[in-house]
């Protein structure tokens, strides 16, 4: 995919639903948890999770640490698997208060993407896309998110593979754009809105913006078997 198709994929997005505004949450942490806890889950239930540590005032990294797991589980129940998150997001908790100060700015290496990235995945329960959307609706980082949807959507119009590996996927999108965590939040909140509302799992709709630039403008139902 060349950069110019690319910036297409990103305008033609643009022009059909404008700014997202991602990503939903009142503090980086609030953040942080949120794509932690919105792990196999959908994010109506992770709002649910959330409200909950917020009236329980659970939703600060230190009080976790200092709380019984019961008391965490029962906050997180709706966003489902709630003892393993629990155990993730305390894990969560002692990486957050080790590297991020009272200003939400890390303690060392303020822009070094790389050493960020590998110190996220070093995190137990932390993989790839959660580590991404830290780093960019946290901290502002030009670390570009690849979804289930982004996979699908790519698949279905560009003709990547439909198994394509996250750093494989993630790499077409880190080298054709320009480092801007706008763009890049942009494009995974478009991305998503899209696979929503008109490129579904097993249906593209004929208003899907990405037609007119797609491999595979005319779209059988055979296709659909690689996403069912």
């Amino acid at each position: 995919m060349r950069q110019l198709q690319a910036k297409r994929i990103y305008d033609a997005l643009f022009a059909k639903f404008g700014p997202q505004k991602w990503w939903p949450g009142d503090s980086p942490w609030e953040v942080a948890v949120g794509a932690l806890l919105t792990q196999n889950t959908n994010w109506r239930n992770v709002e649910k999770a959330i409200a909950n540590l917020k009236s329980g005032e659970l939703l600060d990294p230190k009080l976790i640490m200092d709380s019984e797991n019961s008391l965490i589980e029962e906050a997180i129940r709706p966003s489902g698997y709630f003892r393993v998150k629990t155990q993730r997001l305390r894990n969560l908790c002692v990486w957050w208060l080790a590297n991020v100060d009272s200003k939400n700015r890390f303690n060392t290496h303020p822009d070094d993407l790389q050493y960020w990235r590998d110190s996220l995945l070093s995190v137990k329960g932390i993989g790839k896309e959660s580590a991404d959307s830290i780093l960019l609706y946290s901290f502002n980082l030009p670390s570009f998110v690849i979804d289930t949807y982004t996979k699908r959507i790519m698949a279905r119009h560009f003709g990547t593979p439909p198994m394509m590996k996250y750093d494989e996927l993630r790499l077409i999108f880190m080298k054709d754009l320009p480092r801007d965590p706008l763009i890049f939040n942009e494009f995974h909140a478009l991305f998503v809105r899209l696979a929503k509302e008109l490129c579904r799992k097993n249906e593209c709709l004929p208003d899907c913006p990405l037609r007119k630039l797609s491999k595979s403008p005319h779209l059988s139902p055979v296709y659909y078997t690689h996403f069912a």
